[in-house]
């Protein structure tokens, strides 16, 4: 079981930069692979960004390719999206998530098999 909290989201501007952080509870944060979701009320849910438990492997969605990165501190128990470059297209709620299974194996891409999810935090990018 792990627990997840985010932070660091807020408004900035079009063209600034944010970094989420989420910390995760318990002793076992290097086992999990993480990801960092978002989500508006028009759109479903859709993974951004993920890293294995080592940090040896990330995943990005094409939209945020070149303007965010996943990075991860083992020792720390954190994640982080460094968000850069931001667009208004980029407002949407943000999650942090986990899963058991710590590497990207072919049958079990990125954007699934997440158990443990945190609680959500805003992300505005005004115009």
């Amino acid at each position: 079981q792990v627990q997840l909290v985010e932070s660091g989201g807020g408004l900035v501007q079009a063209g600034g930069s944010l970094r989420l952080s989420c910390a995760a509870s318990g002793r076992t944060f290097s086992r999990y692979a993480m990801g960092w979701f978002r989500q508006t009320p028009e759109k479903e849910r859709e993974l951004v960004a993920a890293i294995s438990k080592s940090g040896s492997s990330t995943y990005y969605t094409n939209s945020v390719k070149g303007r965010f990165t996943i990075s991860r501190d083992n020792a720390k128990n954190t994640v982080y999206l460094q968000m850069n470059s931001l667009k208004p297209e980029d407002t949407a709620v943000y999650y942090c998530a986990a899963r058991d299974l710590g590497i990207f194996p072919p049958e079990l891409a990125p954007t699934n098999g997440y158990n443990y999810w945190g609680q959500g935090i805003q992300v505005t990018v005004s115009s």
